[in-house]
């Protein structure tokens, strides 16, 4: 049977034809279409609009693989759109596999793979920025927008309004299961498209919800669940705190029999659980629960889901993530509130936020229904288990000492419960913006400039009161724009724009070429004394780590362990309490080359006045690791980031990605080299998937979705990368020469149980006042590495001291074999001694 790719073209721009193609194909692949996959199929291939909003598991993702098809099949380009690159990586490696990888391109902020391919997969604001640019020339046919509901996000929603307003050509295919009213978007789309716009809403579920109020404790409604087989249950939480310890909790009840043990057991095989809170979760997922959040490493992420798959885990205790597109199949939902903390505020969940949460329940095709269970607020539960203590008895209920609700608690009610049920999703609204880089693509798309902007500004979605402000905005921008001599108008009325800007302006990091311009500032050539630090390759990291944004949990960490170092020093210089407090509001978090950073932020502002929508943010994680000399694993114990593991690794992930994009050859060192290797080889063996996945889509080559075993391929041997496993070495030993320097000896004697720490610092610092610590003390030069055998490496560490004696080794053997096994350096002090 030909390919979906073959039989839409061959059928070209006969909708009949295209119909039949696509329904041949489903019906090969034994997926027969609900009625709304197939009024929605027939409308596209139509050339109609289609607003698709039918609730979760009604196979939303079929028709938007049928809108790609009959795009591509009429000769054109598709776009695919989603909130999130999680979500536009997994369309992209399915689409691959449909449609082959010549034909389907990814375009995120940090990477783009195929991008003039027929099928392109990609953020909203990457398109919303291409139609800013060019218009309706861009080369786009159409557009399928998925998550649409994020039109209405305060933040983010003016990347939805923008391509509806700008690519007149675009058939358009708008998907959610929690829309609302859409009467007023039907009717403009139609307006500027020309085409029909055709609603499709009202589907049936093929797996119906049952909806319940509990008011007894979560673990009773759990056992219940269980004994009744409505499992996999997923514990829906606010917090990843409170999602971990209901998964601690539920430990204490026997969530699986001894043969699902075994079976869990031998699923796992040799994953490597590596991390402080992998081995927490190696000892839950045995016991059949699992725990799934935006703070975890993906390969947790990914190992829960794929147990999950495989009916292993009854339990899986998370947040509400599960309303953006999570891979775990679930047959009842229990929410544990009806309020969240919204980041602002306590307040009661929306209808489309509990719309989405519950329309997760339930897997077509497998369970004849889903369980949406809700539970009462715990002062309630806690009253209801009262009264049934005090049984009929009339005078016992009435002496009964009902709890109230804890002061400024959001709380709910059954009633809460029934109406929220029922309520429609609340009507989506608007959210356009208006900015530098916005302003500056429509300048450069040429042609009646001034026309564009106002059609921008004055025909959009907007009420009138908001137009105005967007036209404000516009004009304010526009005139700093022209006393910064960057746009001219020229006597005929002609709006020019005297800007470079560099291939794909606003598509990729946005503060790239900021940091381009700064690092011109740093001299490769200069040693120690050099601008900021005496660190060139590590003053250039702080650039890049600069225009990165910011990483909030691990930056409150670093400012409170920075902020309790301080407190403790002042007490030891006898500083007074209320001093102290003044003190510590002026210490937050290290900000390397801060002062530098901003002068030239304002220097470069002047002339390149877009820059200011964005902000640059001085910061240390990359460079904090590397000078402290840590692993991952230290790092996330330093800063207590157990449950934010999988925040630090993006984050060290996309240090280390816009490092390699930015940094041009004339400004890399063999030492910021080393440190580049040093730090994709670390993420790479904490998680293979971010390196691996973005490395082999920047070399073009085919990529399968992950649909293996579970136990995922192993990372290849951190001994084999030479380069980043010495500096792994150099690091290890280091480590110790700081440990030393701060007389830390509990920690060296845990690193190193065989040597004697407190007898060979107590002979060194009787012959040197100090142990030094800086740049120097680090060189290459003072650790030397013997490898001449190919099992174990023998490393000789040089202490710097004041009087520059250099007479103390640290002398340290490093297991090959066990370094390989454990995706890090596994190294043994041998001795401490003086030459």
């Amino acid at each position: 049977m030909p390919s979906l790719l073959e039989s839409s073209r061959a059928a070209g721009d006969d909708p009949d034809a295209l119909y039949d193609a696509f329904l041949e194909w489903s019906l090969e692949k034994g997926l027969e279409l609900y009625p709304a996959q197939d009024e929605a199929v027939m409308e596209l291939v139509q050339g109609h609009n289609v607003i698709l909003a039918t609730p979760t598991g009604t196979g939303k993702s079929l028709v938007a693989l049928a809108a790609h098809a009959i795009a591509v099949g009429r000769g054109g380009r598709t776009f695919y759109t989603a909130p999130i690159k999680a979500l536009v990586s997994e369309k992209f490696f399915a689409l691959v596999e449909t449609f082959g990888a010549e034909n389907v391109g990814m375009v995120t902020g940090d990477s783009s793979v195929n991008a003039d391919a027929p099928i392109v997969c990609c953020t909203a604001e990457i398109l919303a920025n291409l139609a800013l640019r060019e218009g309706p020339d861009a080369d786009v046919n159409q557009v399928v927008m998925d998550e649409f509901h994020y039109y209405g996000d305060p933040q983010r929603g003016w990347a939805w309004q923008i391509p509806l307003l700008l690519l007149p050509r675009a058939q358009f295919l708008l998907m959610s299961a929690t829309l609302g009213d859409t009467t007023a978007i039907e009717r403009d789309l139609s307006r500027r498209t020309g085409r029909e716009t055709v609603l499709v809403a009202g589907a049936e579920r093929p797996v119906p919800l049952h909806f319940s109020y509990e008011k007894r404790p979560a673990h009773e409604v759990v056992e219940e669940l269980l004994t009744e087989q409505e499992v996999p249950v997923y514990i829906v939480h606010f917090s990843q705190a409170a999602a971990m310890e209901r998964a601690q909790a539920l430990g204490s009840i026997n969530v699986t029999t001894r043969a699902q043990r075994d079976e869990i057991a031998e699923a796992l095989g040799g994953f490597r659980f590596t991390t402080n809170f992998g081995k927490t979760l190696s000892r839950l997922v045995r016991a059949g629960i699992g725990v799934h959040h935006a703070g975890m490493l993906p390969r947790y992420r990914r190992l829960v889901e794929t147990l999950a798959q495989r009916g292993l885990l009854r339990v899986i205790c998370g947040t509400d993530t599960l309303g953006v597109g999570i891979n775990v199949p679930i047959r009842t939902v229990l929410v544990t509130a009806l309020s969240k903390y919204d980041g602002q505020r306590m307040r009661r969940l929306g209808a489309r936020e509990f719309h989405q949460i519950a329309g997760r329940a339930g897997r077509a095709g497998f369970d004849p229904y889903g369980n949406v269970v809700v539970l009462a607020p715990e002062h309630e539960i806690e009253n209801e288990q009262a009264l049934k203590k005090a049984g009929d008895d009339p005078k016992k209920r009435k002496k009964v000492q009902k709890k109230q609700a804890p002061k400024g608690f959001v709380s709910w009610s059954e009633q809460t419960f029934e109406k929220i049920i029922e309520a429609e999703p609340e009507q989506l609204g608007p959210q356009m913006q208006m900015t530098s880089a916005m302003l500056i693509n429509v300048i450069a798309r040429g042609g009646d400039v001034f026309g564009n902007v106002r059609s921008l500004v004055f025909d959009n979605h907007q009420p009138r009161r908001d137009q105005y402000a967007l036209a404000r905005r516009a004009l304010a921008i526009f005139r700093t724009l022209r006393a910064a001599e960057l746009v001219e108008v020229t006597p005929t009325g002609e709006i020019r724009l005297f800007l470079d800007l560099q291939p794909n302006f606003a598509l990729n990091q946005p503060l790239s070429p900021f940091a381009l311009a700064a690092l011109e500032l740093l001299d490769p050539d200069e040693a120690a004394g050099s601008v900021g630090t005496g660190h060139y390759a590590l003053d250039v990291v702080s650039v890049i780590e600069a225009t990165l944004d910011d990483p909030r949990q691990i930056l409150s960490q670093q400012e409170f362990k920075a902020r309790g170092e301080a407190v403790g020093a002042m007490k030891r210089e006898g500083i007074e309490y209320d001093e102290r407090m003044e003190l510590l509001e002026e210490i937050t978090y290290p900000k390397p080359l801060d002062e530098l950073l901003q002068q030239a932020f304002e220097t470069f502002a002047a002339s390149q006045p877009w820059v200011r929508d964005f902000q640059l943010s001085p910061k240390s994680v990359v460079r904090d690791m590397y000078e402290r000399a840590m692993s991952f694993a230290d790092f996330v114990q330093w800063y207590q980031l157990g449950r934010s593991e999988g925040l630090v690794l993006r984050y060290l992930s996309d240090a280390y990605r816009t490092i390699r994009q930015t940094v041009p050859p004339e400004a890399q060192t063999e030492e910021l080299d080393d440190i580049v290797e040093w730090l994709g080889e670390m993420v790479r063996q904490v998680d293979s998937s971010l390196v691996d996945e973005w490395e082999t889509l920047m070399a073009g080559l085919d990529a399968d979705p992950d649909d293996g075993p579970v136990v995922p391929p192993s990372p290849p041997s951190v001994v084999q990368n030479r380069r980043a496993f010495t500096v792994l070495v150099r690091n290890a030993m280091f480590r110790r020469v700081q440990l030393a320097a701060l007389e830390r000896d509990d920690e060296l004697a845990a690193l190193d149980p065989d040597v004697d720490w407190p007898a060979a610092l107590d002979r060194y610092f009787d012959a040197h006042d100090d142990m030094l610590t800086g740049s120097a003390a680090r060189a290459p030069q003072l650790c030397r590495i013997d490898e001449s055998d190919s099992h174990v490496w023998r490393v000789e560490q040089t202490i710097d001291d004041p009087a520059g004696d250099h007479d103390w080794r640290i002398r340290a053997e490093v297991d090959l074999d066990a370094s390989a096994e454990e995706g890090e350096a596994v190294l043994h002090v041998t001795e401490v001694v003086r030459l």
